[in-house]
């Protein structure tokens, strides 16, 4: 019989033992390199169909497809050691039902090894987030604002501002951790009632916009390090990397307009 050797990964059973403990740290993974360098820091990297705007150029999420997922989450993959890799289940790849969820979220666990997938829903999607992990797919919820769901929700708007709006938000969570959810995203939830959720769900809860009472927080990678002029209200940025680039890219222009040869002070010459 074979011997079976751990991956040293930080797994699904460990970041449900993190709920109000030591904050989560997660952030969004689509490249090796990228991920080589997240990896030391964070316990949990998402390989986000917000890849499609970011990687893609795309204006939404909604042109991401299956394919892409799985090319990236490998790519993530093979440049991570230690963190817990979940990646987003695209638009269209889970909701016509819970046996094509399952068989696409399981064509993305056996083709690049992630520990499990996200799927945005609630009450609606608990019958397949319940049949995925009955199956042995880890599922990490997300609700409140939905990216999939913007042409619906009418644009990204921050969600459960008005108290009368708290018992779907509520509803939604609690349907999403009774169906076996290990974790849940509360995206552009407002901090009250997303402290509310972090103190009545018993599943970990990783906030982006909202509370941070949350037992974790995630942030598009991309955003944080200034790649893009626009950067949503409640991302601070820790770097500017974007001018950085801009201007290193100028100055080699600038040198090879100049005919400076932009690297070393020789070049390679021709063999005899």
């Amino acid at each position: 019989m074979s011997k079976q050797t751990s991956t040293g990964r930080i797994t699904v059973p460990e970041i449900a033992a993190r709920k109000g403990g030591e904050p989560l740290v997660t952030l969004t993974a689509y490249t090796a390199p990228m991920a080589k360098l997240l990896d030391p820091h964070c316990e949990l990297l998402l390989v986000g169909d917000s890849l499609g705007n970011v990687i893609y150029g795309f204006d939404s999420t909604l042109p991401v497809t299956l394919d892409m997922m799985i090319h990236h989450t490998g790519a993530v993959m093979r440049g991570s050691e230690r963190a817990c890799v979940i990646t987003d289940m695209p638009f269209g790849s889970y909701e016509e039902s819970p046996e094509v969820a399952f068989r696409n979220a399981a064509r993305i666990v056996a083709e690049t090894g992630a520990a499990g997938v996200k799927l945005e829903g609630g009450v609606e999607m608990a019958p397949t987030i319940r049949f995925l992990v009955n199956r042995g797919i880890p599922v990490m919820g997300h609700v409140g604002l939905r990216p999939q769901n913007v042409n619906v929700m009418g644009g990204f708007k921050a969600q459960g501002r008005k108290r009368a709006d708290w018992d779907a938000i509520i509803a939604d969570a609690r349907a999403v951790e009774d169906a076996g959810a290990f974790a849940i995203v509360l995206e552009g939830v407002a901090e009250p009632l997303a402290a509310h959720l972090t103190e009545e769900l018993k599943i970990v809860t990783i906030g982006i916009g909202a509370s941070a009472s949350c037992d974790g927080q995630i942030l598009v990678t991309d955003d944080l390090l200034g790649m893009f002029e626009f950067t949503p209200k409640f991302v601070k940025r820790y770097a500017e990397l974007g001018s950085i680039i801009g201007e290193a890219v100028k100055a080699y222009a600038e040198d090879v307009r100049a005919r400076r040869f932009p690297g070393e002070a020789q070049t390679y010459k021709m063999r005899d």
